[in-house]
């Protein structure tokens, strides 16, 4: 069964179209403006006790852009960067820029001077919105940068005057989380709203194929690459994304949780995009690795809907306070990022009552390509069928369409699909097939009912004998053993079988590598089974809470 037949079709539940109108919104103004004069009156975002209406959104979001046009004198295209975590701050900034016909660079606030630098220099952003608990490390940067504009926010600069002053001060001088900086030339964003707030807006034109996020993938290959997203690929994301998950929803009455960082393209286009095209209200939690403090803010908030990944679930659930929380409104989970385990979705699903719906993406598609359909009422082990205009096939290695239950390389094509990578061209060339599909680089399947199975990365993969073994499965089985709290698996090489695995893991009690390999022995094949194993307090992990094999090779 090849990719011609679209067999997937025939797993669509029938209030899910088969396409959506990519010319509904000509950008991404066109479908703020639409959702902010919609829902003028509904809450947009909570966050630390303070709330945000999407018609409070739009007047401070358009005099972030009147500021960018009068005087910083920002011109249609000049990259900004946006470097802060989940704070009102974020949507403000965002949607401002994107006002002015800017693009959005997103910068993860934890970023090492290094990392930071080089992703400043590629991109040629000209200005950065910052919070000043990150002024240090981009003091350090700066004169190897374009940067011309600095605007800095401090963690409490959107909540009421009061709790702002506490909050601020807490944050300086109790946790000295802000570590001294010398940016003489930075402006305050709240200085920024309120004479923006004066100033006259001129609404630019843009078209949708101009860029609208410079969004740089997460750099687990190497070097991160800039990809080129247009504001129709994001504004078609939104729009797939809502035709796909949307009729489980509640519209409006949605009440979201936001754990992941809205600078990662998931969270960003699913997470806050699409929620805000339905009108629902989303709880940002600032710090979601504060466990005690993320519980305390569910335990105020009847939610019904939660974006999250494997690792969070699994903390979570080893939080007394969370088992005991009331889940009378919960409904569903959106999960991305990284596989959920099926022990771990089993579980949250018996605790809570939500079914976990996993998604499939990539940075280069903005992100989601496949989800789990909406009428599934429990977790199901594969990304689902593509979303709506969305073409996705498995090839060979001569990009080739194999037939069903095949394995091979999954590849895509639709109107989320990025231009290509910025100022590369050669790499562009390379990541699409002649016919158009970007090649992902990710193994997998597809049934003969048309759903498709994520088996793993290619570059992950371990050949043992010449045998292949997907790390995914090891680490899977590992995790099944009590004692087990994470684990990852890679390759290291070896003379005799090309490479060993290699498993690290974290324990809740001294754990021997005898004990684990006699447990894996009730699941896996020989060549399946560690032969090196390492202790580890934590696991290295990605900004969204994805264990990054790369930093352990």
């Amino acid at each position: 069964m090849i990719l011609t037949d679209k067999a997937w079709y025939k797993s669509y539940p029938s209030d899910v179209p088969r396409e959506i109108n990519v010319t509904e919104f000509d950008n991404l103004l066109a479908l703020f403006e639409h959702c902010s004069e919609k829902y003028s009156a509904n809450i947009a975002f909570i966050n630390m006790g303070h709330s945000l209406t999407y018609q409070q959104l739009d007047l401070k979001s358009k005099a972030f852009a009147a500021y960018c046009q009068n005087t910083l004198k920002m011109q249609p295209g000049e990259r900004v960067a946006l470097m802060m975590p989940n704070l009102l701050q974020y949507p403000i900034a965002l949607f401002g820029a994107l006002r002015a016909g800017l693009v959005v660079v997103n910068v993860n606030p934890l970023y090492t001077p290094r990392e930071l630098r080089q992703q400043l220099k590629d991109s040629g952003a000209t200005a950065i919105v910052a919070v000043t608990n990150f002024g240090n490390s981009l003091q350090q940067v700066l004169g190897d940068t374009d940067i011309k504009h600095i605007i800095l926010t401090s963690i409490g600069d959107q909540l009421a005057p009061y709790k702002r002053s506490l909050v601020n001060f807490v944050v300086k001088y109790i946790k000295k989380m802000v570590p001294k900086y010398y940016l003489p030339s930075a402006i305050s964003m709240r200085r920024v709203l309120t004479q923006g707030a004066l100033q006259h807006y001129d609404r630019p034109t843009v078209l949708s194929s101009d860029m609208a996020f410079l969004q740089y993938t997460g750099g687990t290959t190497g070097i991160a690459k800039g990809a080129v997203l247009t504001h129709q690929n994001i504004a078609a994301n939104v729009l797939q994304v809502f035709a796909h998950f949307g009729p489980r929803t509640l519209l409006d009455k949605e009440k979201a949780v936001t754990p992941l960082p809205l600078y990662h393209i998931f969270a960003n286009t699913v997470s806050m995009m699409m929620l805000m095209f339905m009108g629902g209200q989303n709880l940002l939690i600032t710090n979601p690795r504060e466990i005690k403090s993320f519980v305390k803010d569910l335990q105020k908030y009847p939610f019904t809907m939660l974006f999250g990944l494997n690792t969070l679930f699994n903390g979570l659930l080893k939080n007394a306070a969370f088992r005991k929380l009331d889940f009378s409104q919960a409904r569903i989970v959106i999960a991305g990022g990284m596989a959920t385990q099926k022990h771990i979705a089993t579980e949250w699903e018996a605790l809570t009552g939500m079914s976990i719906i996993e998604g499939y993406g990539l940075t280069e598609c903005s992100p989601v390509v496949a989800g789990g359909m909406h009428t599934q009422q429990t977790f199901q082990a594969n990304i689902g069928v593509p979303l709506p205009s969305t073409d996705i096939r498995i090839a060979d290695q001569n990009n080739n369409p194999l037939a069903a239950d095949e394995m091979g390389e999954i590849q895509i094509k639709g109107p989320q699909v990025m231009a290509g990578y910025w100022q590369q061209p050669q790499e562009t060339d390379n990541a699409f097939t002649q016919d158009g599909f970007f090649k992902t680089g990710d193994i997998g399947q597809m049934d003969a009912h048309g759903i498709f199975t994520l088996v793993e990365r290619k570059k992950d993969m371990i050949l043992v004998s010449g045998f292949n073994v997907y790390p995914s499965e090891v680490e899977e089985i590992a995790a099944l053993h009590p004692k087990i709290i994470e684990a990852a698996a890679i390759g290291v090489a070896d003379d005799v079988s090309g490479e060993k695995i290699k498993l690290f893991y974290v324990s809740s009690s001294p754990l021997s590598a005898k004990e684990i390999r006699s447990h894996c022995k009730k699941y896996l094949t020989g060549y399946k089974i560690p032969s090196l194993f390492e202790q580890r307090e934590e696991l290295p992990k990605s900004n969204v809470g994805k264990i990054l094999r790369k930093d352990l090779r």
